[in-house]
């Protein structure tokens, strides 16, 4: 259990920060799909797929002093930045270093923005159905986000992309 803990963390610190919970529910959604070695259980949900068990572990993280998390109000919403503490990196000394290709995978995700990383991780959440089904779908599923066909043409190009490390 502490392993699943100190992969969230070490997650974390490669990435430096994270802006946004959405944006950190999907990265590690990403990773997991890509068989990174994340177990949190993920369902669909309004904004694509969510972890309650993520939600939970990055409440832990945060009150053993792991993980900061701050808060930024935007005005109209506040948004939530993370990053691992000095004390979070020690900690991820109980797992073995990550590779290469998450640390790649990390990088690249996290220079996307929240609404096309909700594209992405949606369209793996359906991937046992073909990319025209899947198209449809999240069409469907997703039709507020007025999607173009140049958006998805990039997710599924980002995919391929994540896929090759």
């Amino acid at each position: 259990m502490l392993e699943d803990h100190a992969k969230v963390v070490q997650f974390m610190s490669l990435a430096g920060e994270v802006t946004g919970r959405k944006k950190l529910q999907k990265m590690i959604f990403i990773a997991k799909k890509l068989d990174f070695s994340f177990q949190e259980k993920y369902k669909f949900h309004m904004y694509g797929p969510y972890s309650d068990e993520l939600t939970v572990r990055i409440e832990e993280l945060c009150n053993l002093g792991f993980l900061e998390e701050k808060m930024e109000n935007k005005g109209s919403y506040s948004q939530y930045c993370y990053r691992a503490t000095a004390k979070g990196e020690e900690f991820t000394s109980i797992i073995e270093e990550a590779s290469l290709a998450l640390q790649k995978t990390i990088i690249l995700m996290n220079q996307q923005n929240s609404r096309f990383l909700e594209l992405v991780a949606t369209l793996l959440f359906f991937d046992n159905l073909t990319q025209k089904q899947r198209i449809e779908k999240v069409k469907t599923v997703k039709a507020s986000l007025k999607l173009t066909d140049d958006e998805l043409q990039n997710a599924f190009l980002f995919i391929d992309n994540l896929q090759q490390f």
